[in-house]
């Protein structure tokens, strides 16, 4: 009896107990919470701290928007913000935050799951491309977040950042959440608070874009 065989699928069930084939993802299959809790759980470098809790994804993708937003020559619009909230979320849906110097070793396999999750991120969000100029400062303000995240989260010396890390990126003297938030500058926050204020800032964009796309009354 000849075996048909079954496509793959990779299925992972998310807070709100809907779930998610990690191998063909839906772009719709999560709520905004889902996403929110699962990048508060997905840790940075590798879940390395000097603190009692390790960095969560969520609260760096909101010191990089945070960072954009100061360093932009201009107001960024609700779409580049929104992109920028949202650069690292297939990580929340991939549970873990790879390392970036062994994604080359993991090779294809890890970047087209990733690739697929990011497109269906991008669907759900109507995430606009990114252009050549818009990638660069976005990458300029990912690198500082992560050369400070290294010496003030992880405990990497200066030295070992430049010369084991290869970031050449200067670490920043301040950290870009402390006046929003008025957090401690550099410290983890506890996943409860990373999924708050990550929702809270998913949910003001949303809303915002939604606002601007309403017709306008005669």
């Amino acid at each position: 009896m000849k075996t048909i065989e079954q496509p793959a699928s990779a299925w992972m069930r998310l807070p709100s107990g809907q779930r998610i084939d990690l191998a063909n993802p839906d772009p719709y299959a999560w709520t905004d919470h889902d996403l929110c809790v699962r990048l508060a759980r997905v840790y940075r470098w590798g879940g390395e701290s000097i603190h009692p809790i390790p960095l969560s994804v969520a609260q760096h993708s909101l010191a990089v928007l945070e960072l954009r937003r100061v360093w932009a020559a201009k107001p960024l619009t609700v779409d580049q913000e929104l992109r920028e909230l949202l650069h690292d979320a297939e990580e929340a849906l991939l549970g873990f935050d790879c390392i970036s110097k062994l994604k080359p070793l993991l090779g294809d396999p890890l970047r087209e799951v990733s690739d697929r999750l990011s497109n269906a991120v991008a669907v759900r969000y109507d995430l606009p491309e990114w252009t050549d100029e818009e990638r660069v400062e976005h990458k300029r303000a990912d690198v500082a977040c992560a050369a400070s995240e290294a010496l003030y989260c992880a405990g990497w010396t200066e030295h070992e950042i430049s010369h084991v890390l290869g970031i050449t990126e200067p670490v920043l003297k301040v950290d870009p959440l402390v006046q929003r938030y008025q957090c401690t500058p550099w410290e983890p926050w506890p996943s409860a608070v990373a999924v708050e204020r990550f929702h809270v800032e998913l949910l003001r964009l949303l809303g915002l874009r939604e606002r601007r796309q309403l017709p306008k009354l005669a």
